[in-house]
């Protein structure tokens, strides 16, 4: 008497730590990180804003006020027109080519970061672009001039525009959103591990 024909049970993929209880398949579109068309339109909204606001104010500032020319503005705060070739804050003047170089590598960098994991937080998207957009105006800038325009000035500060502001305020967003991530993984964890104990 012949044996019956056996049916291969289909192969499942699961990969311990994927999920919460690590024992859900876990599909390849739920597994990919990089960005989607969403998050690169995003992104480049973000950017091409950022990039468009830093170009304005800078022309702007350059045909009103003469280099070295002060206009106060609130308490601290005023209007200076400074010419720097360093990065951000003055940091690295006369190092122009230096700093162009750094600068489009941390671009190319951010722009491959952002194709592998750009799903990784909703926010990435408009933090992320902001210092894509701020490193680029300013790139512009050194590329074309040799130097940037800076013109927001505190008085215990040194000048610095609206690339420099979109760079910081980018930075902080995104370290604002892997922390919030982690500590949103964290409770998660320990609630699905606290589930587990209770069904035992």
């Amino acid at each position: 008497m012949s044996e019956p024909a056996r049916t291969e049970a289909p192969q499942v993929d699961v990969r311990v730590g994927s999920t919460a209880n690590a024992l859900r398949p876990i599909s390849s579109a739920e597994r990919s990180l990089g960005a989607g068309r969403v998050q690169w339109i995003a992104l480049l909204a973000v950017a091409s804003a950022a990039v468009v606001a830093d170009q304005l104010t800078k022309q702007v500032v350059g045909r009103t006020l003469a280099v070295g020319e002060r206009v106060d503005l609130v308490g601290p705060l005023s209007l200076h027109h400074v010419e720097n070739s360093g990065i951000a804050f003055g940091l690295f003047a006369s190092r122009t080519t230096i700093v162009i170089g750094v600068t489009a590598a941390a671009v190319a960098w951010m722009l491959w970061f952002f194709a592998r994991g750009g799903r990784r937080h909703p926010i990435l998207p408009v933090g992320l672009g902001l210092v894509l957009g701020g490193s680029i105006a300013n790139l512009v800038d050194r590329v074309r001039l040799g130097r940037v325009t800076d013109f927001l000035d505190f008085e215990s500060w040194p000048a610095f525009n609206l690339a420099d502001t979109f760079i910081v305020v980018g930075v902080a967003l995104l370290f604002g959103a892997l922390v919030l991530a982690d500590r949103s993984k964290r409770v998660h964890g320990r609630r699905d591990g606290d589930a587990s104990l209770q069904r035992r």
